[in-house]
């Protein structure tokens, strides 16, 4: 099978051309950034250069491609560019009828929109997708564990002890590993009978802050405790990593949760239901930590 995953090289989707070489899938991995090509020649896929703004590129590069596994970046400068890349990338998987699309939505869908465009844009993505006929499966992950690897907590793990997240100590997150997540994505594409779905994923466990810190402690063999990032803090650290700006949508969500109360779900409890269809071994979370030690100690 000739699989076309699009940003290959981006945290989320490098862990996918593994998990589909796995399965003896030939990989077609894009990029537009050509300091990118050795990392997704090493990984054994074939490096295409592309960008999801340039419809006409992705028309050619589809020719010939059985499946696609699609991600639009999260963080834009203008949000509602996230909708036209993934427009352009669906239309372009229509017009060479592709067998299957498997979208990484990068989050859970919300049921209505809330007036953040990062968020929003996945009902459009998902509408568009929907009426365009392609036979497509989603992938709606809860939260990357990896997000905790990021300048938000992993430093003050290292240095205070202290894992650090915009979220209240009492909002619970079914955390999911990256690899994990890819896993799924790969199982999907080999799942053409389950076209139409739609899977909210997460870790098997839907965890506090305080808990969380608690498999921290599991993973480190020390005590760590958990304390609330101010969202204007994340906010800010986001604008350094991403540009003025970036920070902006996550941060009024965050001090929206916090100032409500209003937690939203952020676990799927029918997750032994998704892991009979999409069979993949969870990472547990100390397992996890444990595994990224060096980066916390």
């Amino acid at each position: 099978m000739k699989v076309l995953v699009y940003g290959a090289s981006g945290s989320q989707q490098f862990p996918v051309i593994a998990a589909l070489n796995g399965k003896g899938a030939e990989v077609l991995a894009t990029t537009h950034r050509e300091a990118k090509v050795d990392l997704l020649k090493n990984a054994k896929a074939k490096p295409v250069m592309a960008d999801l703004s340039n419809r006409d590129r992705l028309v050619e590069i589809t020719r010939g491609v059985d499946a696609v596994s699609l991600l639009v970046p999260f963080f834009l400068e203008n949000p509602w560019d996230g909708l036209d890349y993934a427009k352009n990338a669906i239309d372009a998987a229509v017009q060479n009828k592709v067998k299957l699309l498997v979208w990484n939505s990068s989050g859970f869908i919300l049921p209505v929109k809330i007036g953040n465009p990062s968020l929003d844009i996945r009902i459009d993505i998902a509408a568009y997708l929907q009426a365009s006929g392609l036979p497509h499966i989603i992938i709606q992950p809860s939260v990357y564990a990896e997000n905790l690897l990021g300048p938000w907590t992993a430093p003050y793990v290292k240095t205070e002890d202290t894992v650090t997240y915009p979220t209240p100590e009492e909002m619970p997150l079914g955390w999911i590993a990256t690899k994990d997540v890819a896993n799924l994505v790969a199982e999907a594409i080999y799942s053409p009978h389950l076209a139409g779905h739609s899977f909210q994923v997460s870790g098997i466990e839907n965890l506090t802050g305080s808990q969380l810190a608690e498999k921290f402690s599991v993973g480190l063999g020390r005590k760590i405790n958990y304390r609330q990032m101010p969202p204007k803090d994340f906010g800010k650290i986001l604008d350094d990593l991403f540009g003025e700006g970036a920070g902006k949508g996550a941060e009024a969500m965050y001090q929206e949760i916090t100032d409500s109360k209003n937690y939203p779900s952020m676990h799927s409890s029918l997750m032994h239901d998704v892991l009979e269809k999409l069979p993949v071994q969870l990472t547990d979370l100390e397992v996890w930590v444990a595994e990224h030690r060096r980066l916390f100690s």
